[in-house]
């Protein structure tokens, strides 16, 4: 599927919300792959079709993850939103014919990342979060001018604001989350 195809399913498929989301995460991704000195192709496409499956209500993820056989934790069950990462890394390679491992992998972990995450599956956890259009964290400016300065130490404040948050909702915290958050913490 080319670009101009996936523009069109995904302006069909996510509210007007969401579809101005993806593509502050797509052009955020290409700005910060400029910045460490990579090519913008991949990281554009892999913001682009991040959210791929965020359309989805909670039952068609638990539904789609039975159908194709993909893992879901405890947590996810709880609280299957998570599960479009999961289900997005799928999509991305079954219906936009993706076949690149590492775009794959940064839809797959841009909810939750993981330890010592490679540099276009840090650039996608970070571009979701500071993208433009959020305005979620009072510390986004400083987090947003720290991404381009040190992409790791970016990756620390996200990781550090998203446990307070979380905790303040007294939601129950996926351990990659918990586990990624203390690899990062060096960072701080």
């Amino acid at each position: 599927m080319d670009k101009k195809d996936i523009y069109k399913e995904l302006k069909s498929k996510l509210d007007n919300k969401r579809y101005e989301h993806t593509l502050g995460v797509a052009h955020t991704a290409a700005c910060l792959a400029m910045s460490e000195g990579i090519d913008t192709d991949k990281p554009f496409l892999a913001g682009l079709l991040h959210d791929c499956a965020k359309w989805m209500s909670d039952k068609e993820y638990i539904e789609y993850c039975k159908r194709y056989d993909i893992d879901v934790s405890d947590v996810e069950k709880a609280n299957p939103p998570l599960l479009h990462a999961k289900v997005g890394a799928d999509m991305a390679r079954e219906i936009y014919g993706v076949t690149d491992e590492e775009i794959l992998s940064s839809i797959r972990w841009h909810t939750t990342g993981h330890p010592d995450m490679n540099l276009m599956e840090e650039i996608i956890f970070v571009s979701d979060y500071i993208e433009p259009n959020r305005t979620h964290d009072p510390e986004l400016p400083m987090i947003r001018r720290e991404a381009f300065d040190d992409l790791h130490k970016a990756t620390y404040h996200i990781y550090a604001n998203t446990m307070k948050h979380l905790k303040s909702l007294a939601k129950t915290l996926d351990p990659m989350t918990e586990e990624s958050y203390r690899y990062y913490e060096r960072y701080r």
